[in-house]
């Protein structure tokens, strides 16, 4: 069989058959027995909330495979940075669960094996195509997704109705209403911008029709600073140059603060956050509400996603055949999601649309004064513009990105100014990847 494949070729239009791909040429589709007739070992590690308790309920549910699960640091306390390590070491867990933006990553690195071979036609036609496309480069696929979070407005409807704010349906009336708001609440804002929000600016600019990344042509073709995104960042730039936004960090007590003290009017997130809003502020309970993102132009909708995992099997796991059995496990079966939400409320979105009513059962309405949150989703879900992909070193581009956003909060720069940096602080990292690099940006 043929060994790992360069850098080079994984994930570019002319990409090599890897390890993982043979491996599943090689090998039967049923879950195989070790040697004393027992059950299959399989290791999963995640940082979701929830996984003990599925893992319990497969393993209840069957007796031909036994998994085993670690909970691991999320990837901003160290998660990812265990992975990599395991993986160098030859040691890393069967399935680990990986976050959209850093599957390229961990493809190319070599940790993500291939698993097209591994992902049938039956698997294929339960997930909504628009998540399987995220996780799929090239025509080969790396990870399967367990959730999609659609982009969508989170709004206090309190104060929408006690003050007449009309909810936005487009930019342009967002920009309004955010000024209508600091007219008539001088202490509040609309919204925030985020100076730690990379990944919600990426889905403005995939919104607006914006491709940062393809693989096209054998290369990674980068265009951050594409029109659509410094369109997206020159309006953002209005907002916070008329002093209709709060600019500062979304994470951390001074957006807690805000939000407490009923001084941010609006959150622009994906589906999750609605679970982990009625977790952090249960005093706000029937003060909200969810719509649908504002749109650039209502007659072709279109949204971005923010948030949302998938699951890997990695180069070292014996038992691919069984791991990818698991992950279908998971990310399918109705046994599964309630399993997963019986650690807590959660709002997430299944890729799996079979699954919709089984997350809409679950969830308490009475926090969003009864509203079907789930029915709105699901619309919304439809809309996530088809064709994006993330790019090799999110975390780094990232990084760079909201740098320059807080230089920018500070009246250092421009968002444009961050867009660009990170657009020319990308390129070095993938030139260090040994990977075929062209640029499209301005």
């Amino acid at each position: 069989m043929p060994g790992r494949p360069s850098r080079r070729s994984v994930l570019t239009a002319s990409l090599a058959i890897p390890l993982g791909a043979a491996l599943g040429a090689c090998t039967s589709t049923a879950a195989p027995k070790t040697a004393s007739g027992g059950p299959v070992r399989i290791v999963f590690w995640s940082a979701l909330r929830g996984s003990q308790q599925v893992v319990d309920a497969f393993n209840k549910a069957q007796n031909r495979i036994r998994v085993v699960f670690q909970q691991i640091p999320s990837a901003d306390f160290g998660g990812y940075a265990k992975l990599s390590n395991a993986a160098r070491a030859g040691n890393s867990p069967d399935v680990a669960t990986i976050e959209y933006p850093q599957v390229p990553g961990f493809a190319i690195d070599g940790v993500a094996r291939d698993i097209t071979d591994l992902v049938g036609d039956s698997l294929r036609a339960k997930l909504l195509p628009q998540a399987l496309g995220l996780t799929t480069f090239a025509g080969r696929v790396y990870t399967v997704p367990l959730d999609i979070e659609p982009m969508v407005l989170h709004y206090r409807k309190d104060l929408f109705d006690k003050f007449g704010f009309a909810v936005p349906r487009t930019w342009d009336e967002y920009a309004e209403v955010s000024r209508k708001v600091r007219e008539k609440l001088p202490e509040a804002r609309l919204g925030v911008f985020a100076t730690d929000g990379a990944p919600q600016f990426a889905a403005f600019s995939w919104q607006a029709g914006a491709q940062w990344f393809d693989t096209r042509g054998g290369a990674w073709n980068v265009s951050i600073a594409d029109a659509p995104t410094r369109k997206v960042a020159e309006y953002w730039q209005r907002l916070i140059d008329d002093g209709d936004l709060f600019v500062n960090a979304a994470t951390g007590r001074q957006y807690d603060a805000q939000l407490g003290q009923n001084l941010v009017l609006t959150k622009l997130s994906g589906a999750w956050d609605a679970g982990a809003q009625m977790k952090a502020r249960p005093g706000q309970k029937g003060q909200w509400a969810i719509a649908p993102m504002p749109q650039w132009d209502p007659s072709t909708p279109a949204v971005g996603t923010h948030g949302g995992s998938t699951f890997a099997v990695t180069k070292d796991s014996q038992n691919p055949e069984a791991a990818m059995e698991f992950i279908e496990w998971q990310v399918t079966h109705p046994d599964a999601l309630r399993a997963r939400l019986s650690s807590g409320a959660s709002s997430q979105y299944p890729v799996a649309p079979a699954l919709v009513d089984v997350g809409r059962q679950a969830f308490d309405r009475a926090y969003y004064g009864g509203q079907d949150i789930y029915s709105l989703f699901a619309d919304e879900a439809e809309k996530i513009r088809d064709g994006w992909t993330w790019g090799p070193r999110m975390t780094a581009t990232n990084r760079v990105m909201q740098d320059g956003f807080a230089k920018a909060g500070g009246g250092d720069g421009s968002l444009l100014d961050a867009v660009r940096d990170a657009h020319s602080g990308t390129m070095p990292d993938l030139a260090a990847l040994g990977l075929a690099t062209t640029e499209h940006s301005s």
